[in-house]
């Protein structure tokens, strides 16, 4: 497929009984950052490892840029993977560790050593390929493995929960850097995770996976505003659904719906009516959870559910927010954010 450098087909991996990948098709188009997305045991790193070669398929196919690569092995594939661990090389110096795999691929030692200078450079480490893996901190660590990844300019990168080991503040910002290398290189990275807000906030599109299946594939503002199934509606975000006769009674026909926490506005005046653009529901605030600068409100209906809302603090502090907690209150939302889920398909 042209424009594309990722198709799998029909992909499956079976350990014994245990089905852990059943059945995948996807498409990773050039120059793509695009995530995996889903909880432990979902299949997304089996899936990754198979395009790498690590893990032999047991059915399907895996092409890259054109060509049928399922029996190759990982060394044949133009791809690199950067693991959660860096696996750098204690014992080398910084230089020395990015330059290895064209060391390996015997190219001239001062064309290499130019080659990860230039690829330390580009992930913001300039002069310090004398350096040592232990006399840096963990994002920096990141970056070198990064940078070892990068120099040999593979077709892919792929990328197994890379930032997971790191402190959240770090975290955060090593996405923006991971992304804005990405979009300079111009390569195709391939992310994992179980973080839905790292998928959100890094990726051009995202394929949700659940039970060895892919549950939708699209842009972040598609899977978060339109979800597919409960499950993607329920994993991506805070799961707000209504279904039966409390849909009935609010939404006013039968369905499950999607209202995402930030659409729902919370009025201290239990008793207001909906509007033809709103929806309203009245219920008791089981729980409030003060955020710093949002407040979470657990409410139960009276229409029966539980919705969440998330309201920004613009005027509250921590102290009126206590005082919410068994108060009666009212839900607003305009009718647009009520989402109707298709029911999830049935697999055999």
């Amino acid at each position: 497929m042209e424009g594309m450098t990722i198709r799998l087909r029909n992909l499956r991996k079976a350990y014994g009984r245990t089905e852990a990948v059943a059945g995948v098709d996807l498409d990773i188009a050039d120059g793509e950052f695009f995530s995996m997305l889903g909880p432990s045991g979902s299949g997304k790193t089996t899936v990754l490892r198979m395009i790498a070669g690590f893990e032999p398929p047991t059915a399907g196919t895996i092409e890259l840029a054109g060509s049928d690569v399922t029996r190759l092995a990982p060394f044949e594939r133009d791809v690199h993977t950067v693991f959660q661990d860096y696996a750098l090389f204690p014992h080398m110096t910084l230089e020395q560790n990015v330059a290895y795999s064209l060391k390996i691929r015997k190219v001239p030692k001062a064309a290499r050593l130019e080659q990860a200078r230039d690829a330390l450079a580009r992930v913001q480490l300039e002069g310090l390929g004398d350096r040592r893996p232990s006399q840096l901190s963990g994002g920096q660590r990141q970056r070198v493995a990064l940078a070892r990844a990068l120099v040999g300019r593979p077709k892919v990168l792929l990328l197994d929960e890379p930032l997971g080991a790191l402190d959240l503040k770090l975290r955060e910002q090593m996405q923006v850097e991971l992304k804005a290398i990405q979009r300079e290189v111009g390569i195709t990275f391939v992310f994992v995770t179980h973080d839905q807000e790292e998928a959100l906030t890094m990726s051009d599109r995202i394929a949700v996976f659940n039970k060895g299946r892919v549950e939708q594939v699209g842009t972040p503002a598609e899977i978060y505003e339109r979800p597919a199934t409960p499950f993607v509606a329920g994993f991506v975000g805070t799961s707000n659904l209504l279904t039966g006769r409390a849909a009935e009674q609010v939404v006013g026909t039968a369905g499950t719906y999607s209202i995402r926490p930030e659409k729902i506005r919370v009025l201290k005046e239990p008793a207001a009516v909906g509007t033809p653009d709103h929806s309203t529901a009245v219920g008791t605030v089981a729980e409030a959870v003060y955020l710093g600068d949002a407040t979470r409100f657990l409410v139960d209906l009276d229409a029966g559910g539980r919705l969440t809302a998330l309201q920004q603090n613009l005027e509250t502090s921590s102290d009126d927010v206590a005082a919410y907690r068994g108060s009666r209150v009212g839900l607003q939302w305009h009718n647009r954010h009520n989402f109707l889920v298709p029911e999830a398909k049935q697999t055999t």
